[in-house]
């Protein structure tokens, strides 16, 4: 799809009513956000929670708190630049700094997508293992195969929107269940956790994976291309729909991030238990739901991974297109293709790995930063353009709230860039 396509079918301009919509209105509008809550919301968020938990107790609770500051901060500003130039993201690159701006943040933002899956496909294939005691391996392979079929059916988005929705609500009620099931939340310690900003010793790099994985760059960028698919106008942008969407999105992260992390630090941080392995993130449920815990958590994990399986890959691809100046319809042909051929890469990748599925949840959740840089620094440069939207008012808050967020994002980027991509690559070396 060109350029000149998205400008006439992602909004319009002048005629547009602005006005606040009712609240049903609103509720039918949202959707890109709910989605984005799955991709980011999978194996990878829900491990990273847990080892925060578990090797660090409150302490890292404070995290939460940029996480959500950044979070609607790159989706509002993302959704901002969109509905104002009538172009989604990378499109909107390609308009004001050319053809190779474009392609330079298609390709890093397909890279980081694409670890990210790598890290959806172990998260799967650990669910299966909870679940019916399969090697994670062959437990991704059958999940993978389901994909096949969602790749290759009708109405992709409307699926994907009430599948992803599901899996949300049931994360949210089991986690907060078992929270107060556990019956040892301390207010005291989370309140301490949260006003009392410090990194603990070694958690620095597992801070960044956290953040990369909750707070991406890469979310907001495709809220855009899930907003063509909703059909948004530029009237969303003051209507209340981008504030209501963005909410939904950044609520849902930090509603079930902050129930893994307390159930975590309540149940496995006091015995000094480390996860290594998929089976000890079922240790968590245990204190309410016994010889259930692993079924749960192996459903839990499951439907997370599956959901993000079936969101980022298919975000993988729409970036490199954009890049590339390719259709990013999801129901085009050429999308469903080549997101097949992308998670079948990844998985080749992903069985040549010799660690545990954990650790290469952790790891590709790292590697994901890679794209904030490339991608971030366009978003700030438009965000400042004085000729995107002249008749409105400057967004000097927002400039402000995405400054801040890229630069921290950058600092965390480059320490975990530096420690921790030369031991993945290194690991993939000796595996091959």
């Amino acid at each position: 799809m060109n350029q000149d396509t998205h400008s006439s079918s992602a909004v319009t301009t002048g005629e547009d009513k602005i006005g606040y919509l009712s609240f049903l209105e609103i509720i039918r509008r949202v959707g890109p956000g709910i989605v984005l809550t799955g991709v980011v919301i999978g194996p990878g968020a829900i491990t990273m929670a847990s080892m925060l938990g578990a090797q660090y107790g409150y302490s890292l609770l404070w995290l939460l708190i940029p996480i959500a500051f950044m979070g609607i901060t790159f989706m509002l500003a993302s959704y901002r630049i969109s509905l104002t130039t009538g172009m989604p993201i990378i499109h909107a690159i390609r308009h004001y700094y050319g053809d190779s701006a474009a392609k330079f943040v298609g390709a890093a933002t397909f890279l980081a997508c694409t670890f990210f899956t790598m890290g959806n496909i172990s998260g799967t294939g650990a669910g299966m293992n909870l679940l019916f005691g399969l090697d994670w391996k062959l437990g991704s392979l059958i999940m993978m195969s389901l994909m096949v079929y969602c790749y290759f059916s009708k109405n992709v988005y409307s699926k994907i929107e009430k599948i992803v929705s599901v899996c949300i609500l049931g994360m949210i009620c089991a986690f907060y269940a078992t929270l107060f099931g556990t019956r040892g939340f301390s207010p005291a310690y989370a309140v301490h956790g949260l006003t009392h900003w410090a990194f603990p010793a070694g958690s620095l790099v597992m801070a960044l994976a956290f953040i990369s994985t909750n707070a991406s760059i890469m979310t907001g960028i495709y809220g855009t291309y899930l907003g063509n698919e909703k059909k948004w106008k530029r009237a969303d942008l003051s209507n209340g729909v981008m504030l209501a969407d963005a909410s939904a999105h950044v609520i849902g992260v930090v509603l079930i991030d902050a129930a893994i992390i307390l159930v975590g630090a309540i149940v496995l941080h006091p015995a000094g238990k480390t996860l290594t392995h998929p089976a000890q993130m079922a240790d968590m449920l245990i204190p309410i739901m016994g010889d259930f815990a692993r079924f749960v958590m192996g459903i839990a994990l499951l439907g997370a991974a599956f959901s993000s399986l079936l969101g980022n890959t298919q975000r993988t691809v729409v970036l490199l297109n954009a890049g590339f100046d390719k259709p990013t319809g999801l129901d085009d042909k050429n999308i469903r293709w080549e997101s097949l051929v992308v998670l079948l890469v990844a998985a080749l990748i992903c069985y040549g790995y010799g660690g545990s599925p954990v650790q290469l949840i952790y790891l590709s959740n790292v590697a994901t930063a890679i794209a904030t840089p490339v991608a971030g620094l366009f978003i700030c440069m438009i965000l400042w353009r004085s000729d995107v939207a002249p008749e409105m008012a400057p967004p000097r808050f927002l400039r402000v709230s995405m400054g801040i967020s890229y630069c921290f994002c950058l600092v965390l980027t480059a320490f975990a860039l530096i420690n921790v991509v030369p031991k993945f690559v290194n690991s993939l070396s000796l595996a091959f």
